[in-house]
């Protein structure tokens, strides 16, 4: 077992999971209500990047509240989705099989 090569691979697989994120910020994941009256958009690194309310949404607080956590929700999960794809890809593809922790990057 080559213990200097598996550092320099964790170090570069390390580096390789910082750039993906940067990347991740760049990535846009747009969500909206079914009827389009509010629309969000999250980066895949989970930050909200905008939001736009119809104005006849302002008219019922309760309404714009459950609007907002629905299509927030949706958008989480989604960006959380391409997130999860692509830093996996990353450890997958560039992590060196330690004996033991094959298991540690799932």
């Amino acid at each position: 077992m080559d213990l200097m090569g598996m550092m320099g691979k964790l170090k570069e697989t390390q580096q390789k999971i910082e750039d993906t994120k940067k990347r991740l910020d760049t990535v846009l994941i747009d969500e909206q209500s079914t009827d389009g009256l509010l629309k969000v958009t999250f980066t895949a690194n989970r930050t909200l990047k905008s939001i736009t309310i119809d104005d006849s949404l302002l008219e019922d607080k309760e309404q714009l509240e459950d609007y907002i956590i629905l299509v927030m929700n949706k958008a989480i999960e989604k960006a959380t989705n391409v997130n999860q794809i692509e830093l996996d890809a990353v450890t997958k593809m560039d992590m060196p099989m330690i004996p033991g922790m094959e298991d540690l990057f799932k």
